[in-house]
Order: structure tokens, then sequence, then C-alpha cells
């Protein structure tokens, strides 16, 4: 049979529900990045600018309070505003529109000090004029992209708080649980499951402490980044009050561009966003510095998940997953499948973030900038779907000391090769590597201050559970 997209007969929504990247399937951070999730940021960040505007005096409380009333119980459909965003190439210009049209239709009355208009009492048609004053399409979408990006990293750091918690609980436990470290995927020399545990944690830990300090900024520059239109409006306004009404602001006829300026930190506080130094409407390091952080974190809970896989395979079975890992056709498998799935993460992560921030035209971009819109959200969603798997990972991994111990062995006692380097001399101990079988090593070949448990992998640890104890000191102090 062949499908039919066109279909009425098909599903009644072509929405991703993750069907080819479980790993966020389901999450927290999926529903914050759904398309309802963005249509929601782009009207609060609407509703924030006419609230902002009110407490600079360029509009009026009532007005801002309609905007703000019906911004939020405006109900889109996203599939139909996604299909009108094709002719602006964005969803905003639609967005304004129906928003406009609701304000409209709200009736209320308010009093409008913006465009000249100097009348006491005004219709919902008035106060649609004021929606989206003085902003452009790239202010409201770039803003809506903060704002999902900071809820949607209030859940990612959570999670990886959730997951450097239990992270910590295992180093402990195993801080002088002797295994074999492993470089270049062979047995090299004794460590400790507590500091493999250890290591894991301090990536997650730099990567949670870096993606908390982002300053993720609100975005307000007007047509091209000059601020024009709200310069121009509140000179409007300043002019119509008169020079007594100027006087009591204390301001000079000149302070209109610094009026505007303090408008924009307003609005980043009615957002809850940093403070922009200015538009960065063309200067993209905002967005570049997101997607390296959740890149960053991406891998960092990708390690992790790499090792479990490599120490759950049959002939090692050091770990064990929680999941059940079935299989289609071998029903003996358990596969670990949250590693996988984060592993997938780990992957795709960064390649999604090689597209953001790429180098625009001049103070807007033809195509650079709305093709970080899709990564962006991907860098977000996946990361987020990594890190909520990664608390179940890290949660219910069952650990197999006995197995590791075995493990060590298997070269039979080779682990403290470079051990045995400082006591015998150079000659005789290639001899007794290259026989078969367990090492046998002549006591008469040792120096006298060969110790007692010189072929012991747990004599040999150097100082690794004293890092394990460092590490935790450093989570601690920064938790």
């Amino acid at each position: 049979m062949i499908f039919d997209a066109t279909s009425d007969a098909g599903p009644p929504s072509c929405s991703d529900g993750g069907l080819l990247a479980p790993v966020r399937a389901g999450t927290r951070v999926e529903a914050l990045t759904s398309d309802r999730a963005w249509v929601r940021a782009m009207l609060d960040a609407e509703a924030a600018l006419a609230r902002a505007q009110a407490r600079a005096g360029l509009i009026s409380g009532e007005a801002a309070a309609l905007i703000d009333r019906t911004a939020a119980a405006l109900t889109v459909d996203a599939a139909d505003l996604a299909r009108r965003s094709r002719q602006s190439a964005g969803p905003v210009v639609p967005l304004v529109a129906d928003l406009r049209s609701a304000v409209a239709g709200a009736g209320g009355e308010a009093v409008s000090r913006a465009g000249g208009e100097d009348v006491s009492r005004v219709g919902g048609e008035d106060v649609a004029r004021l929606v989206h004053l003085g902003a452009t399409t790239q202010d409201i979408l770039d803003t809506a992209a903060m704002l999902v990006a900071t809820r949607a990293i209030a859940v990612i750091t959570a999670d990886l708080d959730a997951v450097l918690t239990l992270l910590a609980d295992l180093a402990e436990r195993h801080r002088t649980t002797v295994m074999a470290a492993r470089t270049l995927g062979q047995h090299a020399v004794p460590t400790t499951f507590g500091l493999k545990a250890a290591g894991w944690l301090t990536g997650l830990l730099h990567t949670r402490d870096r993606l908390r300090a982002l300053p993720l900024p609100a975005q307000l520059g007007g047509a091209a980044g000059t601020l024009a239109a709200l310069v121009e409006a509140t000179r409007s306004e300043a002019a119509r009050e008169g020079p007594a009404r100027e006087a009591a602001r204390g301001e000079a006829a000149g302070d209109a561009s610094l009026r505007v300026l303090a408008l924009v930190g307003v609005y980043a506080e009615e957002l809850g966003l940093a403070v922009p130094l200015a538009p960065w409407h063309a200067e993209r390091s905002v967005i570049g510095e997101l997607g390296a952080a959740l890149s960053g974190t991406a891998r960092a809970l990708g390690k992790p998940a790499t090792d479990v896989i490599l120490m759950a395979q049959t002939e090692v079975g050091e770990v064990a997953e929680s999941s059940q890992g079935g299989s289609s056709a071998m029903p003996h498998k358990r596969n670990p499948a949250l590693s996988v799935l984060i592993r997938s993460a780990s992957f795709q992560v960064p390649a999604y973030a090689q597209a953001l921030a790429q180098v625009g035209e001049h103070e807007r971009a033809a195509g650079a900038w709305q093709a970080e819109w899709a990564p962006l959200r991907e860098c977000l969603r996946l990361t987020g779907g990594a890190a909520e798997t990664a608390v179940e990972l890290v949660g219910g991994l069952r650990v197999f000391p006995d197995r590791m111990r075995a493990n060590v062995e298997l070269t039979g006692g080779r682990t403290v090769s470079e051990r045995l380097a400082a006591h015998l001399d150079r000659d005789d101990l290639r001899a007794i590597l290259d026989r078969d079988g367990p090492l046998d090593v002549p006591p008469d070949a040792l120096d006298q201050d060969a110790p007692q448990d010189l072929l012991d992998p747990a004599g040999y640890l150097g100082a690794a559970p004293e890092l394990v104890d460092r590490i935790l000191a450093a989570y601690r102090a920064r938790s």
C-alpha cells in the first residue's frame, strides 16, 4: 500500500512525538520546547513588551493590561500558524496579526499615549495598534528562544543535579572498589570504580555550572537594531506631555534615547532575562555559546553512557542497567537501552550545534538566522532527554565488584607491570612478561625495597581514593 500523506484517513496531527528520537519522547523538556511552548514564549514576549512600555510611560497601564490579558488567553493553532508563516519566512508576523485581532475584539478601555493621539477613553481597536510597538520580528523570536532555553535549562540542570547526587554516592561507596583501568580498549593499571564514577561527575559538574552561568538576554532593537521607532515614540510622547511634565521627570529634551535604553532593561526584567549590552540581531555569540554549552552537556552525559555500554558487555559484566533492553529477535538479550539513548543524543547535539550562529548578512541574516530555530530546539530537547534518561540510568545502575576484581586478574597480574618496572631489572621484567600464564616473579630478582603486596592490584591504586575525596569535596562545595 502506498502511503498518502494528504489522505483524510491519516492521523489528525503531523506533530513530531519523538518517534525517531525516543531519548526525548515524553520528557519534560520535550513539552517545554514544543510548538505550543514556542508560541506561548512569543506571546509572553509581546505581553512583556507592553508591560515594560507601560512602566516606562510610553503606553497606559490599562492598554498594557489588556494586551497582557489577551496574550495570556490567546489560543493559536500551531500547525495553522506554521502554514501562514510561509508568507513571511517566520511565525511572528501572523502571530502578531492574531494578537492584534484578539485585542481589537476584546473591547476594554485604555488611555493611549503613543502616536500623538490625545484621547482619554479608547476601545480594543485603539489598543491593538500598540501591540508590537517599536519591535521587529527578530526581537520577538529571539526573545522567545531565550525564554524557551531558560525554561528548558532549568529542568536540564535540575536533572543534572539529580545525576550528580547519584554519582557522588556511587563514587563514595566504591572509593576503593578495584577494577582495571582501560586505555585504548586494553587493560592498563588498576583503578577504582569510585574514581571512574567521580570522573563522570567532574564532567557533568562543569557542564551544569556552565549552563547555569549562561547569560541569556532579551532581544529588543527594532527594525535594524537602532531602536529608532521607540525613540521616536518616546519623543512624541514627551512633546505631547509638554515642558512641565518633562521637567517633573527631570529630563532634558535629548533624553529620549536614554529612556529607551532603560526600557530595554525593564523589558528584560519583565521576562526574567539578562539585559543585553546592545541588540544582537547580527551578533550571534549568545546562540553560539548556548549551543556549545548544550553540546558539552550532551558529551558529558555520553561519557558514562558509553562506559556503561562497554562495562555491561556479556563477557565483561561489571555493571548492568535497570532497563529491560529487549530485542525483537533474541529473547535472551538485555540491551543497555538507556545508555544507547543517551549516547545517541551525545552524537546528535554537537552536529545540530554546528548550524547555530552562522555568519549572516549585514543587520539581519537572510537564512542563517532562520536556520538556527530548529537545530536550537533539537539541542535543547535532546540534551534534556539525555539528562532525564541519565537520572534513570545512574539511579538504577547495578555494580558487580566481584566481577571487576576478577577481570583485573584476567591478565595474570600484568596490570601491575608498571609497578614491577620500579623493582626489577628491565631485561628480567621483559622475560617475565613474555612468559605465558600468570606472572611468576622470582623473589631473588626483586630489589630489597619491593613491597610484600607487589602483585596485588589493590596495592597499586596510586592516589585514586584520595582523588575521589578531592572531587567529592569540590562537588559539595559547589552544590
